[in-house]
């Protein structure tokens, strides 16, 4: 089983199509699929379930992939513990990120990161699932560090440490009737419409869980990808939401309410997968972002 054989695979299995894995790796189709099949025939079982317009993973093929990245990822660090043994750091990091990190100047990071390291390239990733779906991706080995956020205990399988924590603060638009109410509590806004982020947001689960402990619901008819349309929504006036207090800072026009009794703190959290080896440059990324914290 050669290395090249198990990055074949893993390109494969992520693009679920033979085409696109040739494209990425600028292999011929043919080279792909001829190192596919002598992969099937070493491991004595199909990889993919094929047809003429869709590839998928079998079973074998979805036992194997976890431990195809942890190999190659491996591989990478073996080779980038040489290379740093020349001064120069070289090779790739995949960041997961949330579209707000308060207290962590990732622009800044990453260009502070790149003067120093110009031969590592960084790929920085937003998931539709939020938090939840870098959690995924961590352990399937799709990326390599995320900034995370956990309202709960973080799950099995990582490491986790909480860089920095920030208030969620709940804001109206001026003409909405709670904008001078003064405060207020959880069960009065029972019966109140919310812009929110979809499930797995650390954000939505934060709130949700504050709302689940009162054994009570809330109506979210509108979930939205991101703070501007949130924000947008919640100026017009019939909407409520929970945003970070940076957000609220950062938007004049919207009206804080105090919520009686409740604190809602968010965090940001780096994580990495507690199973997989993290290459040099993922390292010395981390270190980077923990001094990156804005104070």
């Amino acid at each position: 089983m050669e290395l090249r054989q198990l990055a074949y695979f893993v390109a494969v299995a992520e693009e679920l199509s033979f085409t696109k894995a040739s494209r990425r790796l600028r292999v011929v189709q043919s080279g792909v699929s001829t190192a596919i099949r002598a992969l099937e025939r070493e491991v004595g079982a199909p990889l993919f379930v094929r047809d003429s317009r869709h590839v998928r993973l079998s079973d074998a093929g979805a036992a194997m992939l976890p431990s195809a990245r942890a190999a190659l990822a491996a591989a990478r660090a073996a080779h980038d513990a040489v290379q740093a043994q020349h001064g120069e750091l070289h090779g790739s990091i995949v960041l997961g990120s949330m579209l707000t990190t308060p207290g962590v100047d990732v622009a800044g990071v990453l260009g502070r990161f790149h003067r120093a390291h110009p031969a590592v390239r960084v790929r920085v990733q937003f998931s539709p699932a939020g938090s939840r779906g870098h959690v995924h991706a961590l352990l399937d080995g799709t990326i390599d560090v995320a900034l995370a956020s956990f309202p709960r205990r973080p799950p099995p399988g990582l490491v986790t440490e909480t860089l920095t924590t920030e208030v969620l603060q709940l804001v109206c638009g001026p003409d909405h009737r709670l904008a001078h109410a003064g405060e207020v509590r959880l069960e009065d806004l029972a019966d109140e419409t919310f812009a929110e982020f979809p499930d797995g947001w650390g954000t939505r689960d934060l709130v949700d869980l504050a709302f689940d402990r009162r054994g009570l619901s809330r109506q979210v008819p509108l979930e939205v990808p991101d703070y501007a349309t949130a924000v947008a929504l919640i100026r017009q006036g019939h909407v409520l939401g929970f945003v970070p207090d940076s957000v609220a800072r950062d938007n004049a026009e919207l009206v804080v309410v105090p919520v009686a009794g409740e604190q809602l703190t968010w965090n940001v959290t780096l994580a990495t997968s507690a199973t997989r080896p993290l290459s040099r440059p993922a390292l010395v990324l981390m270190a980077e972002l923990r001094r990156g914290l804005v104070t």
